[in-house]
């Protein structure tokens, strides 16, 4: 296994751990899940509720016992997607091969307990694809306007910071044309910057220090200020667990779900030019805060409660491929996988194959492009 392939795995191997140990406490507070596992989250645990069937009528997943929820699931259909197409991938791509994948292919759904299309599991916001490309047959490029702004875009972007490893600038333009698809505003924003933090990690020799300034390099308006104010108050947080509050506290005024994760204030999630969606920026947070230590990355993530899953997520990911897979610990990969049932390192080493074959084709797209601009500036002109 060489470098690419191990930073690969580690990333989606990471975010998959992070997504499987944080579904648990999501929707919750610091205080709520103290209470409830008898302190901090170390681990896998059980359900936030014993009776999760019937508690949420709305949402009755088993979340909890290592299950990856659909954070990773679509994640993985991502990663087929590429593993298809072998090439930068559009809008266009979601509704060709993406959308399919979600309507046509019955598979394991760890919180469902049994097979099933990957439609049935995904979130309201996510079902918004099948119904705007398949039923609408909107331009993908716009099929994203009108739904919710969430950062149900941005959770399932770490394949496409792969397949552009170490140029974060053509991640996010990528990842902001497929997420035009999906969705609109910060959560599109998010998006973009999301994929190019983890083409920077993916680099040999990135720090958190490189991912941090990437990202404020390239978010603009709420999503950089949010990144900004939370990055910086992370950087006077010694340890997570005394800092948790610091952090909610910096994010909060670009927030619009508001204090009651549960009960969104009647302006949330609609676009905004001034605010961001909460999860990327507590992310990068508790990067900073845990020195990109991944397991400490992670459990800060998961025990900050409110979305703790896509937290963790992207979190994970980003500090999996900074550290490589050595930093993720064994006995939480070995859980996860058998909790999901799936082998959740398996497409690292897909996403290594599919970034090995855009390099190639890029390179050739430059070399054609090489030759035009050295005609363009060697040729005369005529007359």
């Amino acid at each position: 296994m060489d470098l690419l392939e191990d930073k690969a795995t580690a990333a989606l191997g990471g975010a998959a751990v992070g997504d499987a140990l944080g579904g648990a406490a999501e929707g919750n507070t610091p205080e709520a899940i103290q209470e409830r596992y008898n302190g901090f989250i170390t681990g896998i645990v059980p359900p936030f509720l014993a009776d999760w069937r019937n508690a949420r009528p709305i949402a009755p997943y088993h979340k909890g016992d290592g299950h990856v929820t659909d954070d990773t699931l679509m994640t993985n259909a991502l990663v087929e997607v590429y593993a298809q197409v072998r090439d930068h991938l559009d809008a266009y791509s979601v509704a060709d091969y993406l959308v399919p994948i979600m309507i046509g292919d019955r598979r394991w759904i760890p919180e469902l307990e049994g097979e099933a299309l990957l439609l049935h599991r995904v979130f309201l916001a996510e079902k918004w694809l099948v119904t705007r490309l398949h039923y609408g047959h909107i331009d993908p490029r716009e099929a994203g306007v009108g739904n919710v702004v969430n950062c149900g875009a941005t959770m399932y972007m770490a394949p496409i910071g792969i397949a552009n490893a170490g140029a974060p600038d053509t991640a996010y333009a990528e990842a902001i044309d497929v997420a035009g698809a999906h969705q609109s505003s910060y959560g599109r924003e998010a998006a973009g910057v999301y994929a190019a933090a983890v083409a920077r990690a993916m680099a040999p020799g990135a720090s958190v220090a490189d991912v941090v300034d990437t990202a404020l390099r390239l978010a603009k308006d709420g999503t950089r200020e949010a990144i900004e104010a939370v990055v910086t108050a992370a950087g006077t947080v010694t340890d997570w667990r005394s800092g948790l509050a610091t952090l909610r506290a910096a994010v909060e005024p670009f927030d619009t779900v508001g204090t009651n994760y549960r009960q969104p204030a009647p302006d949330a999630r609609i676009p905004s030019r001034t605010k961001s969606i909460e999860e990327l920026p507590i992310a990068l947070g508790m990067l900073v805060a845990a020195r990109g230590d991944y397991s400490e990355a992670v459990l800060g993530s998961i025990n900050y409660g409110r979305d703790s899953d896509s937290i963790a997520v992207m979190a994970g990911s980003i500090a999996g491929a900074l550290a490589g897979r050595s930093a993720i610990p064994s006995e939480w990969v070995t859980a996860v996988s058998e909790g999901s049932r799936m082998d959740i390192l398996s497409t690292g080493a897909v996403m290594a194959s599919v970034a090995r074959d855009i390099w190639t084709a890029d390179r050739a797209r430059m070399d054609v492009r090489a030759s035009a601009m050295e005609g363009l500036s060697s040729g005369a002109v005529a007359g």
